[in-house]
């Protein structure tokens, strides 16, 4: 079980600064290194951001000068890798970028955590912890009526951006089995909450709905993905982290799964509830069907058994229930995700299936 502060990679990001955010308003030190590229957001922690358990370090984790400094100076219990890469589409557009953070730069991390573990006396190596954050999408994808993976489904990455994912999943184990450092591994289905990019799905939709624009679904909709609340994956981080068995992966899922189309007509409606169109319009309207993406996987969905049984996790929101407080979120929460929307993007990327 880790102990001491915790270095927390990608901290800015949706997830990450998810994780930050429980993890110093349970009262743990969190150092949080994010290189702040395009979908890092400092403005994401501001409810932490004067805390006296929180510091925020902008580095790269490829620098391992800094990164050792770093863990070295805080005396650092735990890290949890969530720095990555992370949007299919882009990965599709420019796959270079996706090879030199979540394989190069997770290689370049582990390379300090193991110098920095290997400095440490027998009780703080015993309990220091590399937890590495990743996705279903290395599972590849599976029939749409019948199957779950689990944690020892065969890899099997359909995109530039699982294949990443898969590759440093693979180091990860490698450091452990060749190494000896402790490591924990999760692999996550389809996050959604407050603080999402707003190229993805379901801020996407949202902001588009809201404006009354096109809602762009690839091909006919039915592709399937397994949906979970942000804040309940950070729960599940945390057991991972603190708790997980070291060298084992533990499955995150939400164990609610819904066409990418059921999704769309789900905030549709939820949108048409609170503020309908001036025009009198049903938001369903405005669903557009275009050209599929390549390498679409048609269906993920998570077998969550083994964190259930071994660490007591459960998800606390259905899809249903954590649909609303995203979508009230988004409506209360402008001051966030306009300046984003209106200086990067225009609501033209699809993000249909993150």
């Amino acid at each position: 079980m880790s102990a001491g502060p915790v270095l927390v990679t990608g901290g800015a990001g949706f997830i990450g600064s998810a994780v930050v955010r429980r993890l110093v308003a349970g009262g743990t030190r969190v150092i949080n290194l994010d290189k702040l590229t395009y979908a890092g957001n400092l403005e994401s922690l501001r409810d932490v951001a004067d805390s006296p358990h929180y510091r925020f370090v902008q580095a790269d984790i490829a620098d391992r000068a800094q990164v050792g400094a770093l863990l070295r100076e805080e005396q650092v219990g735990a890290i949890m890798h969530l720095a990555a890469e992370s949007h299919v589409d882009r990965s599709i557009d420019g796959p270079g970028i996706f090879v030199e953070t979540n394989v190069v730069g997770t290689v370049a991390l582990l390379d300090s955590a193991l110098e920095y573990w290997r400095e440490l006396g027998a009780d703080g190596r015993n309990a220091f912890r590399f937890h590495h954050i990743s996705t279903d999408e290395v599972f590849g994808d599976l029939p749409f009526d019948s199957g779950l993976f689990t944690e020892e489904t065969p890899y099997a990455p359909s995109s530039p951006y699982s294949a990443s994912k898969a590759a440093s999943d693979h180091f990860v184990r490698a450091w452990h089995e060749t190494y000896g450092l402790p490591v924990v591994l999760s692999n996550c289905s389809n996050n959604y909450g407050p603080y999402h990019f707003p190229e993805k799905l379901i801020p996407l939709v949202i902001l588009n709905g809201l404006e009354g624009r096109p809602l762009p679904v690839y091909g006919e909709g039915a592709n399937v993905r397994d949906w979970l609340y942000v804040d309940d994956h950070a729960a599940a981080l945390e057991l991972v982290m603190r708790n997980g068995r070291v060298g084992e992966s533990y499955n995150v899922g939400g164990s609610a799964e819904r066409t990418n189309l059921a999704v769309v007509e789900a905030i549709c409606d939820a949108l048409d509830a609170r503020i309908p169109l001036a025009d009198g319009r049903r938001r369903r309207e405005l669903i557009t069907f275009v050209t599929d993406r390549p390498g679409h996987d048609r269906r993920y969905a998570i077998d969550a058994s083994k964190i259930a049984r071994e660490l007591g996790w459960a998800p606390s929101e259905t899809f249903e229930s954590g649909l609303q407080r995203t979508v009230d979120w988004y409506l209360n929460n402008e001051w966030w995700w306009r300046p984003i929307r209106d200086g990067r993007y225009g609501g033209e990327r699809l993000g249909n299936a993150p």
